[in-house]
């Protein structure tokens, strides 16, 4: 097992370079803010970029993991969708390229090879983006989701101080 066995990691994933793409890594980067001001000892939050592989790595030992980013579904701009990790959790295509290990087969690959090491509980949020050009700046709609992300999120971390143990929204 890891080192000082978390019992939430929050993992915000995403490109900073393309709009909307960055909400995960900014609602990670706010609950980081967060945590700084009030520090909860086994709650963790990082920030993983594009890093499928370092998702698996960043979970392992915890007892749920929660993943944020944004989605591409055609849906109204901003619509979030909580999921159980389960639901979209796939193994990766083979390749040699590790850019195309996604979160995604960070859940299922890390099932298998860290088995009881990996979080049993998995919950995805994702905020639909309007725009995923080349860019600095996120959607009114996808700024507006992202604080209510953060906001279930900052009440997930509460729960987990004040129980010991997480405890699921």
């Amino acid at each position: 097992m890891t080192n000082d066995h978390n019992k939430l990691t929050i993992i915000g994933c995403g490109n900073l370079n393309r709009n909307d793409d960055a909400v995960g890594v900014i609602v990670a980067q706010r609950l980081q803010q967060y945590l700084a001001t009030y520090p909860h000892p086994h709650v963790k939050v990082y920030d993983c970029g594009t890093a499928g592989m370092e998702v698996m790595f960043k979970a392992r030992g915890s007892k749920h993991l929660i993943i944020i980013d944004a989605s591409s579904t055609n849906s109204e701009p901003g619509a979030v969708f909580k999921l159980p990790g389960t639901e979209l959790e796939a193994l990766p295509e083979p390749s040699y390229n590790l850019h195309d290990f996604r979160w995604d087969n960070a859940i299922a690959a890390g099932k298998q090879i860290f088995k009881d090491d990996f979080p049993p509980v998995v919950t995805v949020y994702l905020i639909e983006a309007a725009n995923l050009d080349f860019g600095w700046e996120l959607s009114y709609a996808v700024q507006r989701s992202a604080a209510k992300v953060f906001e279930q999120i900052k009440a997930v971390i509460r729960n987990n101080a004040e129980y010991g143990e997480t405890v699921l929204s």
